[in-house]
């Protein structure tokens, strides 16, 4: 009973005019974002991010969210119709597109929205019920449990982010690095400034954002030099009702695998994809059909992905543990309008958390509209010039930057992570640990020198507390198995090399 004081207080705030207004626009722009190939939500969220200094608190945090689980959606209609996946509908390709040159495009975007607002559904209960049960038990980690625990995400979104856990942890622990730069709270000591002045404050969130992120897209997007065409197809959106009866069962199984995914560092829409696919090629009545145009091929990733983008909000809000960059850009968010995620976060700020659970509820009900009867519209998406699109991007970084200090300096700081950015790419250097390393370092600093000052300087703290020395046995664990994974991989490619 509880849940449901706690959501229908959420709904109270999630249902005034203006926070159902910013939660149309975040699904709005969300969907928007998702169709274009080459962006997505990491992408807009940093653009967006300078704008939450001038929206009440509630309505920014709710507007960023539904551009997060809208794009996800959005994902899916380009992966779908032109074979453009985005990192988050990579599978959709496999049974969406083969839809769609069967003549299914219509079916594969209503099962595509329909298992999306399933599985948003049951993460929302999940989110709901276990995100205040995770709150509480965070009461019992102390500051050697939190630099165990950080550390421990390096390690796991590291290593999911990139592929390669060394690339992975050198970008880490350059956004660690990063984060130290400016003045130290403790001492008054300038570090890393280089002796600017400009640099005595630190570097700003949205700097690194829009330039890795933001800046770094569009120069790579242009860089490339594909040339997309718009999608000319023709539509039919309503299935048949043993087609419909095929969907559920399908998605039902993608939320469950998409909310249990969401919640484990490192995990997210990416993981939760591939995982459901396999179960349904498992576990499907229709499972020699998967990978030749099956409906289950799309419902089961659709859901699972709607699903893992709402639950990875979990570790966020109730541990003050982002997941992932996007989430990593909404602790930013957070930080900014004054709110520290954690486990004191659904007791200081009550209204905000409920109200961002009602509000994805709300945002479900938004993309059922928005991507099921419109979707013939927003496929008029890819109609729009590229050369026309992407300055205006530019532009607007440089605008958002700008106006957060009023300094140009923050513009060339920008830039420069643009041009970081776009090395980064072109070196298969994935920026997303870069940001949680910036954002998580100071934090990961503080907890330490708390650590040291209740051990008067012992190190022994960080094995004789139970949750501390379980996290590291596990990032020990976590580096055996890398070893051995390398070392196994080095024999084969050597006994391939050998002669006869």
């Amino acid at each position: 009973m509880d849940i449901l004081h706690n959501l229908a207080f959420g709904f109270e705030h999630a249902l005034t005019l203006q926070n159902l207004w910013y939660c149309a626009i975040g699904c709005t722009v969300g969907t928007f974002i998702g169709l274009l190939p080459g962006l997505g939500p990491l992408s807009t969220i940093s653009l967006l991010l300078p704008l939450t200094y001038s929206i009440p608190t509630t309505g920014s945090l709710i507007m960023l969210s539904g551009i997060y689980y809208g794009a996800q959606y959005g994902d899916s209609v380009s992966a779908i119709t032109m074979k453009i996946p985005h990192a988050s509908s990579i599978v959709a390709c496999i049974d969406g597109y083969e839809m769609t040159l069967k003549g299914k495009t219509g079916l594969a975007l209503f099962t595509a929205g329909v298992s999306s607002f399933i599985g948003g559904t049951v993460a929302i209960v999940v989110l709901a019920t276990l995100a205040p049960a995770l709150g509480e038990v965070a009461f019992l980690f102390g500051p050697a449990d939190y630099c165990a625990l950080m550390l421990f995400g390096f390690f796991c979104v590291s290593f999911v982010t990139t592929g390669s856990l060394l690339n992975g942890l050198a970008m880490a622990f350059i956004g660690v690095l990063l984060g130290q730069v400016g003045t130290d709270v403790n001492s008054g000591v300038q570090r890393y400034t280089m002796d600017l002045p400009f640099l005595a404050d630190g570097i700003g969130l949205i700097s690194i954002a829009l330039g890795c992120f933001g800046i770094a897209e569009v120069v790579k997007n242009l860089d490339s030099g594909s040339q997309l065409s718009p999608f000319n197809g023709k539509i039919k959106l309503m299935p048949t009702w043993p087609e419909f009866k095929r969907i559920i069962p399908s998605a039902l199984r993608g939320s469950v695998v998409g909310s249990f995914l969401g919640i484990l560092p490192g995990g997210g829409p990416t993981i939760a994809q591939f995982a459901a696919y396999a179960v349904d090629k498992r576990f499907s009545k229709y499972k020699d059909e998967i990978g030749q145009g099956a409906i289950e091929g799309v419902a089961g990733q659709a859901a699972a992905d709607e699903a893992a983008a709402r639950t990875s909000f979990i570790p966020l809000m109730a541990i003050g543990i982002p997941e992932n960059a996007v989430m990593a850009l909404m602790m930013g968010a957070f930080i900014i309008k004054g709110v520290q995620p954690g486990p004191n976060m659904i007791g200081e700020h009550p209204e905000l958390f409920w109200g961002l659970v009602a509000s994805m509820w709300i945002g479900n009900c938004f993309l059922l509209i928005l991507n099921v009867p419109l979707v013939r519209y927003w496929l008029s998406v890819f109609k729009i010039p590229f050369s026309v699109l992407f300055p205006s991007i530019l532009f607007f970084c440089c605008i958002g930057t700008y106006s957060i200090n009023n300094n140009l300096d923050d513009i060339f700081i920008t830039a420069t992570f643009g041009l970081i950015g776009y090395m980064f790419m072109r070196l298969k250097l994935d920026p997303a640990p870069l940001m949680l390393g910036f954002i998580l370092g100071p934090m990961l600093e503080e907890n330490f020198r708390r650590a040291m000052l209740i051990s008067r300087g012992s190190f022994s703290v960080f094995v004789t507390r139970p949750i501390s020395a379980t996290l590291l046995t596990l990032i020990a664990l976590f580096i055996v198995w890398q070893l051995l994974v390398f070392y196994f991989q080095s024999r084969e490619a050597a006994a391939r090399v050998q002669p006869g």
